[in-house]
């Protein structure tokens, strides 16, 4: 149970202690009233005596007295109602002093910590601790010994106090009998003694005329006590003292006292301030006054023995807490003062208009302290001493038993003790009543005279022996109250001889409530009992005592008994925090029935801490709710309000209904919150706004297609955000303004983010343009199972006037915000600052999850900050239903609400610093704090024609719309992509001057063709051009696209073409476009914009292009061409590799192009003479090119980086493959594979084949790696016939293929990469790397051989069996070094093809030669062969080594040998 300010011992005492009347004439009373006191009311602060005590018991034993009280009380004669129940005055008494008790504000702590909860016990959050609950392990030695510090409940307290002095007197019981009566007459009376027996007269008459029931008496012979009381101020002193001293002589000096009172006057309080010791109780017990008419109680203060015509002469008018004599019973009107107040508390002062005690010196407190004392030490404790020997006399006389009862209490109890019978074996004889003559209640008054005077042993043995006589006549009502007080005195014996018999009590109890039916006198019991077993510890004991005793009878009893019993579970050594809360919401329930709303919502907040947070969400639904409406009714709309948010916004596992009237309740509560004050926009719970996961984008919505245009994409709201392609992007965008600003990133980049979410970076501050929009996107959730509806949803922000053309410095203006105009639904919302987007309704679904997206359209510029959004709330109903709210029932189409919701972001979490990691900061989210810059320029793209399918390598046409819709002219256009060898501008450089054919116009051919000449033949001899690189566009990558005059102003656009190359692997290709453009104002903050795009290209396979090439057989004596002193022989294998998905009838190898710095195609040489090569699907062919080195004069330093483009068409017309678009595809292509394979010391490009340079003979690796290489670039020029939709269609394309090594095949299709091996950690120095020696497949390149003979020979072979032929074999050093070269004649081919087509033959002469070659040196050596028949044979048998001059004997490799030669011997 909770804590008291008294102990146990002390509380007993004082509910049970000696009751004495007063009867007081009209001057005595008028004597008090100067004090606004009447005389019980005078001595009432001095009622508890200062010194110990003594009484002779019957043994004659002397028993101190200690802290004695008395009761000093007006005696008051109406009757009262039967004793079993309260009246309803009683009720209501006790009722208002519970309400009047609300828990301190401050002061004292009122904490319990039991276990892992910190159990705030006071509405306010007071601290304290409990220091028992950290140790609870220790021995219950230690536990006892420690000092309990828990919660306090002064609400209790009153109430048991105040309902043990409302407890009528019983006849069961003489504790609150009357024992004496003080008479107390003024000195100021003209014959005292006269009105001292009228007094006397009036007692006797009142005690035994018999026409009164009330008061009751202890005892017959009522002790009469005579008080003369004299008023300093006033009467004479000696005449007091002589009527004094006759008193004594009458009454004797131990039967009266003379009390001077009042030495000072009224007009002196302001000199001297004397202490008020009278307010505590008079406040504390001022509402007994109100039911007096009705109810005696045990203590009334107010009230007095007089005449009809001054009945109310003993009450205090000038008291405002005070009551009249009510005339109607049981009245509360002047309760409205305090209850209006219910915070001022049992422990504060009275505030009244007059003090009390203002006539009173500390001298006369002293004196009626010393009066108190006399009395009790010479009047009353020697008359109860008297009686308790008369008792015990008549008792032992009566019973033939020893003159002591103390020598009879062995025989009494010991042995042969009669089995008790069970309550509900006993019949109800509650009615039973016994003579006042009657031994039984002898004992019984005797008992109750030892308890008063705390003899306890004695009382003991009394009650013990009542209890059996009680028992044994089955007068259960008197059995009862034996066996408390039997109880209650063997608690207080000192040195505890005997245990506490709870035993007792719970017979004492059930016998009250099940048999005698009286819940009074068992609720006193109860009350008795729990403060001992708590005292005892016995904490679940006391509860389960408390929890029996609660009933439907009384709400304010039941519940306080809960909330005690609520406190005994957590006071416990192992707290059981679950049940005290079951317990405290049990607790508020019955609070809330009796009308103590205050109390209820105490409990519910108490409990609420155990429930919260632990997963209980019905448990918290239920709390939450009740504590909303409580707080409601008690005006704490702010309370309410937050408790009825925490329904509505955790996860609630309710039903849709119950859902639904929790969201009611709140709309009605929230809505008296909002009505009674405007001053701004309280926050609302529902919908939950998931802020992190808010998104602005900045600038207008993307345009749909408008016809054939297609816009382009840019960042829309509806796109996902994706890591990588932001990267991609932010690279993209780096690497156009590097190429701006000459290669150079300059330090205030930032990249251009349109779209910021919770991924990206926004630590600055973005920047937005004026006149553009900005929109935010929130996610709204609605946690609930019911639908909402949104209205007229819109921003709040703050914005900041300033014109960033001005110096910093300068005053900013002032903040402007539309939070006034939210507030009053004005319809003005500043739209000459900032145009605010209204949202008329926005509906949710149950348990949805929806985004809302707001415009804002700034026209200044300046700081914005969007703070939140605001709108109205309302839950939609079916037809018909109604909203029970807490004041009644109101209809749902009013339940509408406005209020906001902020958007509170939390930046990323900061892991930079090691404070940052120890600690837990988040850095700044800027996302909703963007920066109006001044107006730039904006464009929009659109494509035309623009395909979704490609053939690999296809070329297509489309066109490109540039519009700049913004009122600012833009300049600086370019455009930057992933795929820089998919599109292309073109230039005006690479326009050719002649006519186009036809054809090429007819079929609308992406070409630049020309018509072949009459009578020429395809494929007879190229037409070769020079070209530069730097005519096809930027090496970076970056392409600046030819605007015309540079500049597009306002409301302009302009219309280009744009040629595209499907991309050579098939499958989807994603092609992302960043578009640059910069304004011709230069200085703002923001210095330029970009726009994206991207597209889908599916491509589709087409031909497969393979080539290789090696050294020409053609003698040079033989060649009239001087090309072919060098040339070279090229094999172009074509394969169709489309799978006809795309509708491809064939393929038609229309032209075949070859770009290089060093040689070109000169001619075809294949046998067959048709116009174009045609392929169906999967068909091959086969084309033989010569190509030849560039002539002299087109090698000059001038053309030196110059490509030579040699086309060979193979059909009616030649494209021209130098110009746009054939040739910008080439070179885009060249870069994108020469960025591809990094290997810088292998570039083909600035060779230079005229003289050896001077670190050439040093460098063999690159001498031997040159002597290999080709740099020779084929372009295969191919039409494709589609037939689509009954029309046949005519598709181009080019495909590239690089031929680099002599005899190593190129391909179409890029091989994959293989994946690098992972390289171990080395913790050693490496050894130098070992020299790189040449390959001994670049080695075999060194020498070319060539064989010149006879193709046919005739020998008469019967006249001359030897036939000997001349043969010379020409050696070529291909390198730029000297070469030593051996030549053996020995070989003899073993292979199966040599066998099979020539016999066996033999060189003459000299078989093996050693010689040297210069670098690019020629020499021929003449040989001769031998056959001996004839035959077809292969001369290519000799066998040829060659090395460096500089390289060791060992590095002598094998020369690469031509193809087969063969000479036929024909018999002459």
């Amino acid at each position: 149970m909770a804590q008291c300010v008294q102990s146990v011992q002390e509380f007993i005492q004082d509910s049970f202690v000696p009751m004495v009347a007063v009867l007081c004439s009209e001057d005595a009373e008028k004597v008090t009233r100067k004090n606004n006191l009447n005389f019980s009311e005078l001595l009432r602060p001095f009622c508890r005596l200062t010194s110990e005590g003594h009484i002779r018991d019957p043994s004659n034993q002397v028993q101190a007295v200690k802290n004695l009280r008395i009761s000093v009380n007006n005696v008051v004669t109406r009757p009262t109602p039967a004793s079993g129940a309260l009246s309803p005055a009683q009720r209501r008494l006790l009722s208002e002093v519970v309400l009047s008790n609300q828990p301190p504000e401050g002061g004292v702590a009122n904490v319990i910590t039991a276990g892992d909860h910190d159990l705030n016990f006071s509405d306010r959050s007071l601290k304290a601790s409990v220091p028992w609950y950290s140790a609870w392990r220790e021995t219950l030695l230690e536990l006892s010994t420690s000092k309990h510090y828990t919660a306090t409940t002064p609400w209790f307290e009153a109430y048991r106090e105040n309902f043990l002095q409302s407890m009528p007197a019983s006849d069961h019981e003489f504790l609150n009998h009357y024992l004496a009566c003080l008479l107390v007459v003024s000195s100021s009376e003209a014959v005292p003694v006269e009105q001292f027996l009228k007094l006397s007269q009036e007692q006797h008459r009142i005690q035994h005329s018999g026409e009164y029931t009330n008061p009751k008496w202890f005892i017959p012979n009522t002790l009469k006590y005579y008080v003369l009381l004299h008023d300093m101020s006033e009467d004479e002193e000696q005449r007091a003292d002589a009527v004094y001293e006759d008193m004594k002589q009458r009454y004797g000096a131990q039967g009266c006292y003379l009390l001077k009172v009042n030495s000072r006057t009224a007009s002196a309080e302001a000199d001297e301030q004397i202490p008020d010791p009278w307010s505590q109780y008079l406040h504390r017990n001022n509402i007994h006054s109100q039911v007096s008419s009705t109810v005696l109680p045990l203590h009334s203060y107010n009230m007095t023995i007089t005449s009809k015509s001054d009945g109310g002469s003993n009450n205090l008018d000038s008291h405002p807490l005070q009551l009249d004599t009510p005339t109607v019973p049981g009245s509360l009107d002047t309760l409205s003062t305090m209850a209006s107040d219910p915070k001022n508390g049992s422990g504060g002062p009275a505030v009244g208009l007059a003090s009390h005690g203002a006539c009173l010196t500390l001298n006369d407190h002293d004196r009626i302290r010393q009066f108190i004392q006399e009395f009790t030490f010479r009047g009353l404790l020697p008359h109860i001493e008297k009686n308790i020997r008369q008792l015990n006399d008549q008792l032992v006389s009566r019973k033939g038993l020893s003159r002591s009862l103390f020598s009879a209490t062995k025989k009494w109890f010991g042995g042969g003790k009669v089995p008790e019978k069970s309550i509900s074996e006993l019949k109800s004889t509650s009615g039973l009543l016994y003579p006042p003559e009657a031994p039984e209640l002898q004992i019984r008054k005797m008992a109750d005279l030892c308890f008063l005077v705390q003899h306890y042993e004695l009382a003991y043995s009394c009650y013990h022996t009542a209890k059996k006589d009680f028992l044994s006549d089955q007068a259960m009502l008197y059995a009862a109250g034996a066996l408390e007080m039997a109880a209650v005195s063997a608690f207080l014996q000192a040195g505890a001889p005997r245990p506490y018999p709870a035993h007792y009590m719970d017979t004492a109890i059930q016998t009250y409530r099940d048999v005698c039916k009286n819940m009074v006198l068992a609720e006193r019991c109860a009350l008795l009992s729990a403060e001992v077993l708590k005292s005892q510890g016995k904490y679940s004991d006391a509860a389960t005592l408390l929890i029996k005793m609660t009933s439907e009878d009384s709400d304010l009893r039941s519940a306080l008994l809960l909330e005690q019993a609520a406190h005994c579970f957590i006071n416990m050594r192992n707290p059981m925090v679950r049940k005290f809360a079951f317990h405290m919401i049990l607790a508020g329930h019955r609070f809330s029935k009796a009308a103590q709303k205050r109390h209820a919502l105490r409990c519910y907040c108490q409990a609420m801490q155990v429930y919260k947070g632990k997963g209980w969400s019905l448990a918290e639904d239920h709390i939450n709710f009740t504590i909303g409406r409580q707080s409601f009714t008690l005006r704490q709309p702010e309370s309410a309000v937050s408790a009825f948010k925490q329904i509505l916004t955790n996860d609630s596992q309710q039903t849709a209904t119950q859902q639904g009237a929790f969201l009611r309740e709140y709309l009605y509560v929230y809505k008296s919150v909002t009505g009674e004050s405007e001053v701004d926009l309280p926050e609302l719970p529902l919908p939950c706004i998931q802020s992190s996961a808010t998104r602005v984008y900045f600038g207008h919505e993307r345009r749909l297609a408008e016809g054939e245009k297609q816009a382009a994409t840019h960042v829309s709201l509806d796109q996902e955000y994706d890591q990588d392609l932001a990267a991609m992007w932010c690279h993209l965008e780096e690497q156009v303004v590097a190429a701006v600003n000459r290669g150079v990133l300059p330090g205030t980049f930032q990249p251009t983010q349109c779209c910021l979410n919770s991924q990206t970076d926004n630590l600055r501050f973005p920047l937005a343009v004026v006149e553009e929009p900005i929109i935010v996107e929130v996610t709204f959730r609605n946690p609930l199972k019911v639908p909402l509806v949104l209205s007229d949803l819109l921003l709040l922000w703050t914005f900041t006037a300033r014109d960033f053309s001005r110096p910093q410095d300068e005053l900013e203006g002032e903040a402007i915000t539309n939070e006034k105009e939210v507030l009053t639904l004005s319809m003005a919302q500043k739209d000459d600052v900032i145009t605010t987007e209204v949202i008329p309704e926005f509906h949710m679904s149950p348990e949805e999850t929806k985004v809302a997206r707001l415009k804002l359209l700034p026209h200044m510029t300046g700081e914005l900050k969007i703070l939140g959004m605001a709108y109205n709330l309302a839950s939609p109903s079916s037809p018909g239903e109604t909203a029970h709210t807490t004041e009644g029932q109101e209809t749902l189409e009013s339940l509408v609400v406005r209020g906001r919701q902020d958007l509170q972001i939390r930046g990323p979490r900061l892991n930079n610093t090691k404070e940052d990691k120890t600690l837990v900061r988040h850095g700044p989210d800027r996302r909703l704090d963007p920066i109006i810059t001044p107006a730039m320029p904006l464009m929009e793209v659109f494509f035309l024609q623009f395909p979704t399918a490609l053939l690999c390598g296809e070329i297509r046409k489309a066109y490109v719309e540039f519009c700049n819709v913004s009122c600012v002219a833009l300049c600086g256009l370019r455009v930057t992509s992933t795929h820089p060898d998919f599109f292309t501008f073109g230039g005006q450089s690479t326009t050719p001057l002649t006519p186009l054919s036809p054809t090429s116009a007819e079929n609308c051919s992406a070409y630049k063709t020309l018509a072949t000449p009459p009578g020429a033949q395809p494929g007879s001899a190229a037409t070769v051009m020079l070209v530069s690189a730097e005519d096809f566009g930027q090496v970076s990558g970056v392409v600046e696209i030819p605007v015309e005059g540079g500049t597009l102003r306002p409301g302009e656009s302009i219309q280009l073409p744009l040629w595209l190359r499907g991309p050579d692997q098939e499958g989807v290709h994603e092609i992302n476009f960043l578009f640059y453009y910069e304004s011709t104002e230069k200085g703002g903050k923001m210095s330029h914009r970009v726009l994206r795009h991207t597209v889908f290209i599916c491509a589709s396979r087409s031909l497969s292009v393979r080539a290789s090439a090696c050294r020409s057989n053609v003698p040079p004596d033989q060649s009239q061409e001087e090309e072919t002193s060098s040339s070279m022989m090229v094999f172009i294998d074509v394969e169709n590799i489309n799978t006809s998905e795309a509708g491809v009838r064939e393929f038609h190898i229309v032209q075949v192009s070859s770009s290089s710095r060093h040689w070109w195609l000169h001619k075809c040489i294949n046998p067959t003479k048709d116009k174009d090569c045609k392929l169906t699907s999967r068909e091959r062919a086969k084309l033989c090119f010569r190509a030849t080195r560039c002539k002299p004069y087109q090698a000059t330093s001038d053309a030196l980086q110059k490509y030579t483009f040699a086309d060979l068409n193979l059909g009616n017309e030649r494209i021209i493959s130098s110009t746009t678009p054939c040739g910008d595809f080439f070179f885009r292509c060249c870069r994108t594979s020469e960025s591809r394979v990094a290997v810088p010391s292998s570039s083909s490009h600035g060779r230079s084949h005229g003289s050896m340079p001077a670190r050439g003979a040093t460098d063999i690796m690159t001498i031997v790696k040159k002597c290999n290489e080709l740099d020779l670039d084929i372009i295969v020029l191919w039409k494709a016939y589609v037939v689509e939709d009954n029309k046949q269609l005519i598709l181009e394309g080019q495909l590239h293929v690089a031929l680099q090594t002599i005899g190593k095949e190129a391909c179409t299709l890029t091989q994959k990469e293989e994946a690098q091996e992972m390289v171990l950690l080395k913790f050693k120095s490496e050894a130098p790397p070992p020299v790189i020696q040449p390959s001994v497949e670049q080695l075999s390149y060194l020498i070319k051989t060539n064989l010149q003979y006879p193709e046919t020979y005739s020998h008469p072979f019967v006249h001359k069996s030897l036939c000997v032929v001349p043969v010379t074999l020409t050696l070529s050093n291909c390198s730029l070094a000297q070469v030593d070269v051996i030549i053996d004649l020995r070989h003899k081919s073993t292979s199966l093809e040599s066998l099979e087509v020539h016999s066996s033959f033999t060189w003459l002469g000299q078989t093996q030669y050693k010689l040297q070659l210069k670098p690019q040196e020629m020499l021929c050596l003449a040989l001769r062969a031998c056959f001996l028949q004839t035959g077809v044979y292969n001369l290519n048998t000799p066998r040829v080594f060659a090395k460096p001059v500089n390289l060791g004997a060992m590095c002598e490799t094998s020369q690469q040998m031509a193809s087969p030669a063969l000479i036929i011997i024909n018999n002459a």
